[in-house]
């Protein structure tokens, strides 16, 4: 029997829970038993009227809504393959990943009708969409509605997939490039829930989950999928408004969410922000980019119950690779600089540009491998092979291993600024001056410099609610490199510069 698709999961939790709740969406709930009716629905309709079989791709612009999830469980229930189109793309962008896919058939919602006809008319190159579907109220350009399609369906089970089969195409985006497809099946997408599930010790019917991360991005597959399939409740906001995840989390008593480090600080710095409002969050994965010391230390100071894992991975893993639990989210445990352990199934290496296994403790590239990686990229063979070599996917992140197994990340390897000669890691840098109460955020750059090759720059944003110096026009001592302009030490034995904010 095949266990590594859908089918093993829905089918069972619409007939398990058919009265509980199963989605909340503003005003809009529905039970398990009138979810799986709209998702069947949706599924024959996609067949019958759109002419859409296993292997097509559609695309949905939208923001997150029951409509979203519908069409994710009837992508993995075989109707087709999804193709979910970030919201921030740009014209051009847009047009690309929809001719490069092959879609022909795409879901919209009021937000999106203009800009996606739009984005396809400025083309001189006829459109290759056949149908677009207006999901929700209002209006837009298209050739009809969602909830048409619905009404006039048949409640079918579509025929199983196979595990190998694939169901998701996300694009994602490089430093340089146009962006390229990630063709996902659904054996990796079912693993990756199964490895999330055994580290979190989580997902029941008890679970209500608060989908707040775009349900175009991979940090929201976990929750599409596990949270339905244990029979838990799914509650959904449109787009990120930091009051009203609040507000969310307070009615629903939300007990499981997913945010990334700037989402929590928006959240825990609203005027309508207290601890007791969010007091049934049991657990808070954040992932994405690195947590600030002092955010994080607030957190813990204010829900010292709350569970916090950190999650790390890519779209091409569907999407985590390790994760770091709470035993070490506690002030001063050496293991909150790292991204925690492997996940099940996962196994980890650090290898140098040549592909040689580095001992532990040495920076390289972080290398992996797992039953939750993609198929390939879309249409590049040459650029899979490359990613794959020497049977290891190459992440493009350095980082080291320690002695317990624990992974911590120093920098993209691409992203690296040379300066002078020397190594610089950003990350470690953005680490030092985030840790200073007066920044909000921070990002580290390499810009050009006559002398140095590259310069190292930071972008800062200072918090509201301080103030900070004036920067200093001077090099200051102890910094091999005077471009830098911060406060820096250079520890020994190494080429990672130290920077000490104060």
């Amino acid at each position: 029997m095949k266990e590594l698709i859908y089918h093993r999961q829905f089918l069972p939790a619409i007939g398990t829970f058919a009265g509980k709740t199963a989605v909340i969406d503003g005003a809009y709930q529905a039970s398990f038993e009138s979810h799986g009716d709209r998702v069947l629905r949706l599924a024959d309709a996609m067949a019958k009227e759109l002419g859409l079989g296993p292997g097509d791709r559609f695309a949905v612009m939208a923001v997150n809504g029951h409509e979203y999830l519908e069409l994710y469980h009837a992508a993995y229930l075989g109707a087709g393959v999804i193709n979910p189109l970030n919201l921030r793309l740009a014209g051009k962008e847009l047009e690309y990943i929809v001719r490069d896919s092959g879609t022909e058939v795409v879901f919209v919602d009021r937000n999106f009708a203009q800009v996606f006809h739009d984005a396809m008319a400025a083309s001189d190159d006829p459109s290759p969409i056949r149908r677009v579907v207006l999901i929700g109220e209002g209006e837009g350009p298209c050739d009809s509605r969602y909830e048409d399609l619905i009404r006039a369906a048949t409640p079918v089970v579509p025929a199983e997939p196979e595990e190998e089969d694939p169901v998701v195409l996300m694009y994602t985006g490089g430093t340089t490039g146009l962006p390229k497809g990630v063709l996902v099946t659904q054996r990796a997408e079912i693993l990756n829930c199964y490895h999330v599930g055994l580290v979190l010790q989580r997902f029941d019917s008890s679970e209500v989950t608060l989908l707040q991360t775009p349900i175009f991005h991979a940090a929201s597959m976990v929750s599409l999928l596990a949270t339905t399939g244990a029979g838990g409740v799914q509650v959904m906001i449109p787009m990120f408004e930091p009051g009203a995840v609040i507000d969310l989390i307070e009615r629903h008593e939300v007990t499981l969410t997913m945010m990334v480090p700037t989402m929590i600080a928006m959240m825990v710095n609203h005027p309508d922000f207290a601890p007791e409002r969010i007091r049934s969050l049991e657990s808070l994965t954040y992932g994405a980019s690195p947590m600030p010391a002092v955010l994080l230390d607030k957190l813990l100071a204010m829900l010292p119950d709350l569970q916090l894992n950190q999650g790390y991975g890519m779209t091409e893993s569907s999407s985590v690779l390790t994760f770091l639990g709470p035993d070490h989210h506690r002030p001063g445990d050496p293991k909150l600089r790292s991204v925690g352990r492997p996940v099940p199934g996962v196994e980890l290496s650090i290898q140098d540009d040549t592909g040689k296994l580095l001992p532990t403790g040495e920076t390289g590239e972080v290398c992996a491998k797992g039953g939750n990686f993609m198929t390939e990229y879309w249409k590049k063979p040459e650029t899979t092979e490359e990613t794959f070599r020497g049977g290891w996917y190459h992440t493009g992140d350095a980082g080291y291993l320690d002695d317990d197994g624990f992974l911590f990340l120093v920098d993209r390897v691409k992203d690296m600024i040379i300066t002078g000669g020397e190594n610089v890691y950003s990350v470690e840098v953005e680490n030092a001056i985030s840790s200073h109460p007066a920044v909000e955020q921070v990002a580290v750059i390499g810009i050009p410099h006559e002398l140095w090759g590259e310069q190292v720059h930071a972008v800062v944003v200072r918090s509201s609610r301080a103030t900070a110096p004036r920067p200093r026009s001077s090099s200051t001592p102890g910094c091999r490199s005077p471009a830098t302009r911060c406060r820096s030490r250079w520890s020994s034995g190494t080429s990672r510069c130290r920077s000490l904010a104060r």
